[in-house]
């Protein structure tokens, strides 16, 4: 079952928003580089690393089991950008700009879930594909 990760539109999504991610942290207190920075960063290349991990698993239950956990790191991503602007680490047009990259990236995922899901269900994840 092994898919090019890398056209999977929920990947290019995740990944364009680690990227802003990454660059939108550059300016976080330096105190917080091993707390919010981190863990922040560590949510965000969770997303597309899962996709792509579970995209080279042997069953589509198995790739849907990463995209479970890809959608569990979108949702502490968007917790830890509403920390980052609340503790004023992220300057309000920065967050509405990630906030609706994360928007877009869950439905993304969430259409590629449903899609799995049915596929999953139609075969009953019987066959192994190379």
């Amino acid at each position: 079952m092994t898919r090019n990760y890398k056209k999977i539109v929920a990947w290019q999504r995740g990944h364009q928003l680690t990227l802003h991610v990454y660059r939108s942290t550059v300016t976080f207190p330096r105190d917080e580089r091993f707390g919010i920075t981190s863990q922040l960063r560590r949510a965000a290349y969770s997303i597309p690393s899962n996709i792509a991990e579970g995209s080279g698993r042997g069953t589509k239950k198995e790739y849907l089991r990463f995209l479970h956990i890809a959608l569990a790191s979108l949702k502490e991503t968007e917790y830890f950008l509403l920390l980052s602007h609340d503790l004023g680490y992220l300057p309000e047009a920065d967050f509405e700009r990630l906030a609706e990259q994360v928007n877009r990236t869950f439905a993304t995922l969430h259409g590629l879930m449903e899609a799995v899901r049915k596929e999953t269900q139609i075969t009953g994840d019987m066959e192994r594909c190379v």
